[in-house]
């Protein structure tokens, strides 16, 4: 609604951060007026990114040490910060969520919805897998680590409160929002650029993985797969698995670490299948593979059971093989599986069940979902979680 202000409210927005989070962001001001805040802002700055020159409006956080590069070691502070912000004078507050932003003070004169990535990782799903692998899991530190975990998913359900509407990036993340705040979320899927990418039929004989390479991501389970039985894998990405990598990798297996944007464009459209094997909220590659004609072999959980058509359930209209654990065998499996059927994948249809991720998609049911909740606001009827 034109005559409404809008605040939109990110984490952190820096030359590192280009992940689905950001694409939201980016997707939102092309169709919405809206002023910018979050925690720390380096692209501002940046001459290469789109928010070149634009005023954002910032944290404490933005003049503490090191938080170019890491501002995940301030993580304790993050919800003192984001409550720092006075957005009092805004009809609207748009945020986009993985960590504190939903946790912005308002009025009860405004509306606040907001688009919902994950609840706070570090402090839910991947709490064990943090306190088991950092040094400050362990010991005498580790207990002060545990408790600030705790006072942390006490204030991520206290700050759940302050949102009038949630929007989920899949009903996998909506039934998290659900398990950790008991809030019903709309589903919306994040924007997907379909348009970068080009429908190829003509598949090269290789296999392809393109992720961060840390431990969550289950990148190992994948190399000792193609280990096993010798087909080709290239792997694309960078991250602190990328040595042990390197050394459990056989000739068949490439470790090509960073690569650009182009060159990871060109894999995905030549390789016969993409492989990936993380539990994803949505999983934006997974859509970008299948934008090319590209199958994929996934881990049939999270954000890969919504984006992957399984050729056995859809046979005329299959983009892919979905495996049930996250395993070395499983995968093998997988893969035998996938060259069975290998002949019934269509490129076209692959390409065509990618388009319906496209950023219009997105643009159109975010801003129909955002009018009604607006038209209930102004008349004064709030609608109630999920009513639309």
């Amino acid at each position: 609604m034109s005559d409404l202000n809008y605040a939109l409210v990110h984490e952190w927005l820096t030359p590192e951060a280009t992940g689905g989070s950001e694409l939201v962001v980016k997707e939102i001001l092309q169709f919405i007026d809206a002023d910018l805040y979050a925690l720390i802002d380096f692209e501002s700055t940046n001459p290469d990114s789109y928010l070149y020159q634009r005023k954002i409006g910032t944290t404490f956080v933005q003049n503490l040490p090191g938080s170019k590069s890491g501002v995940q070691k301030y993580l304790p502070l993050m919800p003192i910060a984001i409550e720092q912000l006075d957005l009092r004078h805004y009809d609207v507050i748009l945020s986009s969520a993985h960590a504190v932003a939903k946790g912005i003070l308002t009025t009860p004169q405004q509306l606040h919805l907001c688009y919902c990535h994950t609840p706070m990782r570090y402090a839910w799903d991947l709490t064990f897998d943090y306190l088991h692998q950092s040094r400050v899991g362990q010991g005498i530190p580790g207990i002060f680590t545990r408790y600030l975990l705790h006072r942390l998913r006490q204030w991520d359900v206290l700050s759940a409160n302050r949102v009038d509407h949630f929007i989920a990036n899949s009903h996998f993340t909506a039934r998290r929002i659900w398990r950790c705040y008991r809030r019903q979320a709309d589903v919306i899927y994040p924007p997907v650029n379909i348009d970068r990418f080009t429908c190829n039929a003509n598949k090269e004989d290789f296999y392809l993985t393109v992720c961060r390479l840390v431990s969550y991501k289950q990148v190992a389970p994948i190399v000792e797969a193609f280990n096993q039985n010798g087909k080709n894998l290239v792997v694309i990405g960078t991250g602190t698995e990328f040595a042990k990598l390197q050394q459990i990798a056989k000739p068949n297996v490439k470790i090509l670490g960073f690569q650009s944007n182009a060159v990871v464009q060109d894999y995905l459209a030549r390789a016969k299948a993409f492989v990936y094997a993380a539990c994803e909220d949505f999983g934006i590659v997974l859509v970008e593979a299948q934008a090319c004609g590209t199958p994929v072999i996934a881990y049939g959980v999270g954000g890969a059971a919504e984006t992957v058509l399984d050729i056995r359930v859809h046979p005329d209209c299959g983009t892919g093989i979905l495996f049930p654990t996250q395993t070395t065998a499983a995968i093998l499996t997988a893969i035998a599986t996938f060259e069975t059927y290998h002949q019934q994948f269509q490129a076209d249809r692959i390409r065509t069940h990618a388009e319906s991720f496209a950023a219009s998609v997105f643009r159109s049911q975010y801003q129909s979902l955002l009018d009604r909740y607006c038209h209930q606001w102004k008349s004064g009827t709030r609608l109630q979680d999920g009513e639309v």
